[in-house]
């Protein structure tokens, strides 16, 4: 990648809140027409959901929302990961545990929760896979991606 900030989001399958995250961003960036300044994406800390496509009520919600993720299939996360990213953003504390564990280890501390950068330190996005509850998923992801991007780039969310 040759943007200046790379950040990968990462979830248990990789098909409810990471792509839910990654594109998020991605809408939010190119609606400040500062797109050419980050790289992002998003990862799975397991092999269960390999290849498949956003969960059908993630992409729905996207969807409501103006926003497409056609084209994403679910991946692994990988220890070259954490060279290529500048952030490994996660959802809640298991995946924060998942990704040291590919990583074997954060010398630099760049493996961090979302919701830090909504003012919620320690909090967890809602997993809409156990509630289906995926308002308060996407209400979670919009706060922490907004705060995120004002503190790497200061722009207003």
């Amino acid at each position: 990648m040759t943007c200046s900030i790379r950040i990968l989001f990462v979830c248990h399958g990789n098909i409810c809140r990471s792509p839910m995250a990654e594109f998020v961003m991605k809408d939010m960036i190119r609606r400040k027409h500062i797109e050419t300044r980050f790289g992002i994406a998003s990862a799975a800390t397991s092999r269960e959901e390999l290849g498949n496509p956003v969960y059908p009520p993630a992409r729905r919600k996207l969807a409501e929302n103006g926003i497409a993720c056609a084209g994403h299939r679910a991946r692994q996360m990988t220890k070259a990961d954490y060279d290529d990213y500048d952030l490994i953003v996660c959802m809640d504390r298991n995946n924060v545990r998942n990704a040291l564990r590919i990583t074997g280890g954060d010398p630099e501390h760049k493996i961090v929760l979302l919701l830090d950068y909504a003012d919620r330190p320690g909090e967890e996005v809602a997993d809409p896979w156990y509630t289906g509850d995926f308002n308060a998923t996407w209400d979670d992801i919009t706060a922490g991606c907004e705060g995120l991007l004002r503190e790497l780039s200061g722009v207003n969310g």
